[in-house]
Formats: structure tokens, C-alpha cells, sequence
């Protein structure tokens, strides 16, 4: 009878699979891959009837998204991905993502679009190369569109004229399947729809099984907040000012530490942003001016050279038209105001140090003052200096019981002339 029962409950169970919900804010990179994958393989594990991936992205890579359309298409679990919050949007790599699902579905106040592509900086294609990529997208759209029945004229239109949709319009003209408020009026109004899955139609039946959210991992976490174009240019920074210290204070091994790892995170965000390297370039160059003020001080004119080189680095670091976002002009100008305030500071204080007489040593000796304890000419006497009897000699004759100042230090024997 036991038996019986446990064998009843896991055939419930089997029949009110969990649907896995995932959810991605950021731009689409390779971690965007690594967390669909996950969601995916999780899915398919666990038997789940459905997977609804809440998206809201400005776009992002288009290697990444062929990956991330692949592993929907190649997982028999139906894939919904949904544009929500309201106010969301699924922009370039974000809009084809979202017609090549098994259902598309948006929120009210969200748009669809823009999805044109550009160089890898984020500058727009030279005319023949613009030619061949953006016939290849179309190409790769179109097999996609016919074989989920969406409007394929108007979704080449998204990527041959940057064409953008919002809810209702991408409904009304067949681009989506749904629009719906939340995830349960989804589930409410896709809930029977039929989906061809590999040759095969299958029915959703989703009524009555519940939401299991599957969230970002630590390193998904970790990455993603990587790609955020500030958090590159500050490790990018932190990276610089790491390397300066450890070379002006050699052996302190913690600033060189922090300033190398910071530098290698820095350099695979930059390397996500696909930025334009010659403002990290110029970045690095306005650091060395800075570096090279403090040990050789030129009077404000290298640091004045290093402040331009770090703001026309930062300003070309990344089009404003950046899947990634860009670098707000406010932050720019704290970095570059910090920079030179604080290389300035530090390249004053090493003139004031060199500028000082030295303390210790045969050179701190010259200048100061001591007493002749004989009568001193050339030939020579003696004199007493903090304790200690030193021979001395001097051009003119000093007589015993004189202050005189050393001028010269010859081995054991000073040179010294009457104060």
C-alpha cells in the first residue's frame, strides 16, 4: 500500500513540474551564456515544463547571443522569455534573443528594437563591412522568424533601420505572442498554446505549477558587475595607482599586489566593453606623466600633460552609444581632479625632501658648526664635533676656543672656515 501511495505522489509530481524563472538586467555578455546554460541544464535536470527568462538589457554581444539562442533552441523544454519590469527594454542582441524564443512575451511600457549592428567599439560599420554583417544577420534572423511564424519583414526592419516597438505594437504586427503584466497573467493567457519544439508540437500545460527562481551565482554576480563600464574604469585606475606606489615604495608588496590584481580584473572587463584601447592607452600614458612629475618635478608641467592625457582617454574609453552604457562625464572629471591633486601633492613633497639638507651621513655634516680645540691653519688642529675630535684644517689661521663651520669633509679630516 506504501508503495502504491509513494508511486501515486511521484507521478503528481512529474505531472506538476516546476517552471524555472531566471531573471537578466545587464548587457549580453559571456556570462549572460554561462547563466542561460545553467538555467537550461537545471531545467532539464529537474523535469521542469516550462523555462521564463525576465529580461532587460540594452544589447551586448553578438557572439553571445548566437550562443544563448542556440541553447534555446537546442533544449526540448519550452524557453518564454519575457521583457519585464515595466519601463524594460530588449535592445539589438536583446531583441533578436527575445524572437527567437518559444513564446516571446513583453510588459506593458516596455520596447523592443534597435537592433543594427556596429563595431565591436561600438562605432558604426565602414559601408561594405556594414554590407556583409548586416546580411548575415538578416540571414540568420530570417531562418529563425519563419520557423517561429513571427513578422519577418518588420524584425528585418529592426536590424536594417534600427526599427523600435513597443508592447502593443510588437503584438498588434506579430513580432511577440503575448503581452502580460506579470509572470502569473503569463502563464494565465500562454497556458495550451501549442509550440513546435524540434519538429514537434507540444502543449503548454502550466496551470497550477509553481514559480522556482533560479538566481545569478557569486561568479555570475562577480561578472557582471565587471562589465559595468565604471566599475572597469575605477579597477582600471585602482590597477595604475597599485603599480605607481609599489615602484615608489619598493617592497611595500600590498599596493603592488592590489594595483596587479586589480589591473587583470580591469583588463578583462575592458576586454567584455571591447572599448576603444586608445583611451586606455592614453590613460596609461597620463598615469606615466604623473609618475615621471613626482620623481623629476618640471613645476606642474607633466601633470598638467598627465590630466589631459587621462580625460581624452576617459571621454574615447567608450561610445555613448554603448550596449555596456558609458562613463558619466561627472566621474571622469572626479578621477582626473583626484589624480592630479594627489600626484601634484606627492611631487611637492619629494621636491620639499630633496630640497632638505640630509640628516644623517658625511653630507649632514657640511654646514654645520664646531669648535676649535687648537689653533687651526693649514697644517692643520683639531676640533670638537658632537664628542667627537676631528683634525681640521684652514685656509686662514682659526684660534683655539673659535666656533667654525665645516665646509668640506676629506675622509677622517675637515676643512672648516671661522664663524
Amino acid at each position: 500500500m506504501l508503495r502504491i501511495i509513494l508511486f501515486f505522489l511521484f507521478v503528481v509530481k512529474l505531472s506538476f513540474a516546476d517552471i524555472l524563472v531566471g531573471k537578466w538586467d545587464d548587457a549580453i555578455t559571456p556570462t549572460t551564456v554561462d547563466y542561460v546554460k545553467r538555467l537550461v541544464e537545471k531545467a532539464e535536470e529537474t523535469k521542469a515544463s516550462a523555462i521564463i527568462l525576465q529580461l532587460d538589457t540594452p544589447g551586448g554581444l553578438e557572439t553571445s547571443m548566437r550562443e544563448i539562442i542556440k541553447t534555446i533552441n537546442n533544449t526540448y523544454i519550452p524557453f518564454v522569455v519575457f521583457v519585464y519590469p515595466p519601463g524594460s527594454r530588449a535592445a539589438s542582441a536583446g531583441a533578436i534573443i527575445t524572437v527567437s524564443a518559444d513564446i516571446a512575451a513583453m510588459a506593458p511600457s516596455t520596447n523592443i528594437g534597435s537592433a543594427s549592428p556596429v563595431n565591436m567599439d561600438g562605432s558604426d560599420i565602414d559601408q561594405t563591412m556594414q554590407k556583409k554583417v548586416m546580411n548575415d544577420m538578416v540571414a540568420f534572423v530570417k531562418a529563425i522568424t519563419q520557423e517561429k511564424g513571427r513578422n519577418q519583414e518588420l524584425i528585418e526592419k529592426m536590424i536594417t533601420e534600427s526599427v523600435n516597438l513597443s508592447a502593443e505594437e510588437a503584438l498588434n504586427k506579430k513580432v511577440i505572442d503575448v503581452v502580460a503584466n506579470d509572470l502569473n497573467d503569463l502563464v494565465k493567457k500562454i497556458n495550451g498554446k501549442v509550440i513546435k519544439k524540434k519538429s514537434k508540437e507540444i502543449t503548454l500545460n502550466l496551470a497550477g505549477q509553481k514559480f522556482v527562481f533560479v538566481e545569478k551565482s557569486f561568479k555570475e554576480k562577480l561578472l557582471a558587475l565587471l562589465s559595468n563600464p565604471t566599475v572597469a574604469y575605477f579597477l582600471l585606475m585602482i590597477g595604475f595607482y597599485g603599480i605607481f606606489f609599489e615602484l615608489y615604495n619598493p617592497g611595500s608588496i600590498i599596493p603592488g599586489t592590489v594595483g596587479l590584481i586589480s589591473l587583470a580584473l580591469a583588463l578583462y572587463s575592458l576586454n567584455i566593453l571591447s572599448v576603444n584601447w586608445l583611451g586606455v592607452v592614453l590613460i596609461g600614458l597620463g598615469v606615466l606623466f604623473f609618475i615621471i612629475e613626482t620623481f623629476t618635478p618640471t613645476f606642474g608641467g607633466l601633470a598638467l600633460a598627465g590630466a589631459l592625457s587621462i580625460f581624452l582617454g576617459s571621454l574615447i574609453l567608450l561610445p555613448s552609444d554603448s550596449p555596456f552604457g558609458d562613463l558619466s562625464f561627472g566621474i571622469i572629471l572626479l578621477v582626473v581632479l583626484f589624480s592630479s591633486g594627489f600626484f601634484l601633492t606627492v611631487s611637492y613633497l619629494s621636491l620639499k625632501v630633496h630640497k632638505q639638507k640630509p640628516k644623517t651621513g658625511v653630507e649632514a655634516m657640511i654646514g654645520d658648526t664646531a669648535e676649535a680645540i687648537t689653533d687651526i691653519d693649514k697644517k692643520g688642529g683639531k676640533v670638537m664635533y658632537y664628542g667627537e675630535i676631528w683634525n681640521a684644517y684652514s685656509e686662514h689661521k682659526i684660534k683655539a676656543g673659535s666656533k667654525v663651520k665645516i665646509v668640506k669633509v676629506e675622509g677622517l679630516k675637515l676643512k672648516v672656515v671661522e664663524v
